[in-house]
This record gives C-alpha cells, structure tokens and sequence, in this order.
C-alpha cells in the first residue's frame, strides 16, 4: 500500500509540475524576444552565424553590443548549449549597464524574455518565473497596455538587426521592423542604419537589370548623414555609388573608411569588392589578405578571394582573345585552380552559400571539370531554406552550363523556364537565355517543340497573348497530348 500510494503520490507531483511548465510556457509565448520572433534554425548555418557574431562583436565599432549579446545566446540555444546562452545574456546586461544606464527598463526587456525562455529550457522555472515578473514590472512601469509586451520602436529595432541576420528569407519581416521603429522617431540613427542596411541586402535582389537595383541609395545617404563617422556605412555606400556608375565618388568614401579603420575585416572586405568590381584584383588580393590575418575562416573572405582570381583569370583570356597559350595558358590554369580551392573552402564554411556553389562549380567547368560542376549544380537545387532568387540564379548558371558545355538544349530549356517560374517578376537574365536559344533551335528547325512552347510560354509572360496562342497552336500540333500546351491555350483563349 505505501509503495502504491507513493506511485500516486508521484504522479500526481509529476502531473501538476507538467501543468506549471505548460501555463508558464503559454505567458512565456506573450513576450517580445527571440524566442517569439520565429527565427528558425534550418534557415541558418548555427556554428557559422555563431562565429560571424563572434567577429562582429571583436571587430565591429558600434555603440552598443546588446543586440548581438542576446542573438549570440539565441544562438547558442539553438545549438544546445543553454549555460553559455546565460554567459551571453550577463554580457548583454552589462552592456545596457554600460551604454543605457537611463534606459534600463526599456533596454532590458529583450534580454529578460531571452533570459526566462533559457530557464524554462533548463526546466529551471522559479528562475523563469522571476524574469518574468521582471517583465511584468517593466511593462506596468512602462504603461504598457499589455502584461508582457510593450510596443517601443528600440523592441522593432533590435527585432530587425535579428531578422537581418537570419538571412534573405527575413529581408521583408526586417524591413517592416526598421519602418515601424522609423515611424515613431525618423532621425534616430541606429534606426536609419537598420533600414539603409536591410534595403542594401534587398537591392542584391534586383542584379536582373532593374530600376530598382539602387533603392538603397537614399537611405544610405540619409544613414550617413546622422551618423557620419561610420565606416560600415561608408563602405556600402561606396559600392552603392559604384552600381550606378559613380565610382569616383564612391571611392572616396573606401579611402575614408579604410583611414579610419586600416585594420577592420568588415571594412577591409568590402573594399576589397570595391577595388575587384573597379577591375583591380591585385588591390583587392592585398585587402583580402590583411582581412584573413584577422578572421582566417570567413567564408566571405574566401568566396571574395576566388572571384579575384577570377577576376585575374578573365583579364588573361580577354587580352589573348579566349586563346592564351604558353606562359598565358598555364597562368590561367594555376588561377583557375587557386579560384576553385577558395570557393571549395568557402562553402566548407557555410554550407548553404548558394553563390559560392554556383562560382564553384563554373570554375568546375572552365577547368574542364564537367561532371564535378553537374554534381554542385544538382546539390545547389536540392538545397532547402534557400531564397527564391537563389533557387532562380541556380536554374539560370545550370542551364548555361547545360547550353554551352554539355550542348543539352533540351534540358537547358527545362531550367530556364524553371527559373522563370520561381518569380516571373525578376528573370530578365533567365527571359533572354532562353528566347535566345528558342530561336536559334528555330533557325535550325522550325517545327521544334520545345521552342515552340517556351516561346509561347514567354509572350503569355509578357502579355502579348496574340502571339502567344500562334505559338502554342503551333507546338500542339507537333505534340498534342501535351497538357501544359493546352492548358495555357485555354487560358489564353478565355482571356481574349
């Protein structure tokens, strides 16, 4: 009878402890931090993001390290090592201490959420229950209208540089975050600098021969003009300046940063971009290799270092009309070989370096390679958590590559009108490929199917349904059990 009345005993303690972690969690889900942002783990590289804050933190001059204390906990939660995630969250308050000491309320409420969510992790829960309390406290002092939030544009601003981090895929969740915090106080310079920040990822979006390519522009201006000593800002408005064809200008701003900062990777990097992009790689090398010294297992170092020696290699064959021999020939080889050796390292680093991939695997086939480059192209498309414009930009080098050095049109076709179909509102790379091959295979064969269709395909994407239907009508008659013909044929039909 004891041993069963302990047996009752116990489980009734093990249910009413499972009651109080499950009502603690359901308040722990009403807090603005980390843990509620949906920051998922499959969408970045952990131990990666875990050493570019680390740098970040050691190399980048910013006037409080908050934000990058508590996402380093977040972080090293999410890869199982909750007691550092507490030595991070220490370092954030000190941090607030230090730069917000009139602002404590306000500042710490991130890193009290973070903290009660660890706890509760460790199934630590009084220790959760106090942080909180302290929440609770902060918002009624606050005059909060709610328990556990509260809404204030420094909460938007950190949710940004958070959702920035994480990668492309939160680019527009980012976005909003930095317009929110604006919204409540448009001269304030950190917010200013999370939205020109965000808007220059966005822009590299746009490579596809679009207006809006330079959206970042103003922003970066405006940035620069509340907060004129930094350096990071002067960078990424040099190569700003640089996309729309103002490079003397911009390269005033890399001479400022890099006299202001002769030792910083951040700065270092990016004006070695400036200098490869300016057609000077051996200035860029010079840059990158003082960079190195600093955060030897970058992977943005290494994927820069390749396209310099690219950048080099190219400049060999457009100076020998793509026919270098002797001394030419094997410089170019030993270049393509030390390319490849940099953009192998690079995606060792990060393994869902989508652009790395694809140079990769086009320096597979400048070196011959053929069958190492196919097997990247295929890994590429087969990776998850990728961006769409990633996805579009793998489609686009694979069928390229299928074109022009495995001479496989048909499957070229295939991908291009893959990509396409990814977002039809930016392919202009992808929309000239393949109307490009379609009519050459035209040239050749009038009756050809696949032409036909993708043609037919690309005039339904335009608007230009009269031509359209020519199109189509012609490709069912060659193949007319094809669904994908008759299905558009009907759509076109109906719309006219």
């Amino acid at each position: 009878m004891t041993i069963k009345f302990y047996i009752m005993v116990s489980d009734e303690v093990m249910e009413k402890s499972e009651t109080s972690k499950n009502s603690l969690k359901y308040f722990l889900l009403k807090l603005e931090c980390h843990f509620t942002w949906n920051l998922q783990k499959e969408d970045i590289e952990v131990p990666y993001t875990e050493e570019r804050i680390d740098d970040q933190l050691e190399y980048l001059t910013i006037k409080s390290k908050v934000s990058l204390f508590n996402l380093l906990a977040y972080v090293k939660h999410l890869n199982g090592q909750n007691k550092e995630a507490l030595e991070s969250l220490k370092n954030a308050e000190g941090s607030i201490q230090q730069d917000y000491a009139d602002q404590m309320e306000k500042r710490s409420i991130v890193t009290w959420g973070n903290y009660a969510w660890i706890y509760y992790h460790m199934d630590r829960l009084p220790e959760a229950q106090t942080y909180l309390d302290k929440v609770e406290a902060s918002c009624k002092k606050l005059s909060s209208a709610f328990q556990y939030k509260v809404d204030l544009p420094e909460i938007d601003c950190e949710k940004g540089w958070s959702l920035l981090k994480f990668g492309g895929r939160y680019y527009e969740r980012a976005k909003a975050c930095f317009e929110k915090a604006l919204q409540s106080d448009p001269e304030h310079p950190e917010f200013n600098t999370g939205f020109a920040i965000v808007m220059y990822r966005m822009d590299d979006f746009h490579k596809d021969g679009t207006d809006s390519k330079s959206l970042s522009l103003s922003p970066l201006k405006k940035a620069l003009s509340l907060d004129p000593e930094s350096t990071f800002l002067k960078v990424l408005l040099a190569l700003k300046l640089q996309d729309i064809d103002e490079s003397s200008k911009g390269e005033k701003y890399i001479k400022e940063a890099l006299d202001q900062v002769p030792v910083g990777p951040y700065i270092l990097r990016y004006a070695a971009k400036f200098y490869r992009r300016q057609n000077n790689p051996e200035k860029a090398i010079e840059l990158l290799k003082k960079a190195f010294r600093l955060v030897p297992t970058s992977a943005f170092l290494h994927h820069q270092m390749g396209l310099c020696y690219r950048s080099q290699m190219i400049q060999i064959k457009k100076a020998t009309r793509n026919k270098p021999r002797g001394k030419d020939k094997e410089e170019v080889d030993r270049l393509v070989r030390t390319a490849i050796f940099y953009f192998e390292a690079a995606i060792k680093q990060k393994p869902l370096f989508v652009f790395a991939y694809l140079d990769l695997a086009n320096m597979y086939s400048e070196a011959n390679r053929f069958s190492d480059a196919e097997e990247i192209f295929k890994k590429v498309l087969g990776l998850e958590h990728v961006r769409e414009e990633e996805k579009q930009q793998a489609h686009f080098h694979y069928g390229r590559f299928l074109e022009h050095s495995r001479k496989a049109q048909d499957v070229a076709i295939y991908h291009y009108l893959e990509g396409i179909k990814i977002n039809p509102k930016s392919c202009t790379k992808l929309v000239g490929a393949l109307q490009k091959l379609a009519a050459k295979r035209l040239s050749q064969n009038s009756l050809d199917t696949k032409s036909l269709g993708a043609l037919g395909f690309i005039h339904k994407l335009k608007g230009e349904k009269e031509e359209a239907l020519q199109y189509y009508e012609k490709a069912l008659k060659q193949d007319p059990s094809n669904t994908e013909y008759i299905s558009a044929l009907l759509e076109l039909r109906l719309s006219i």
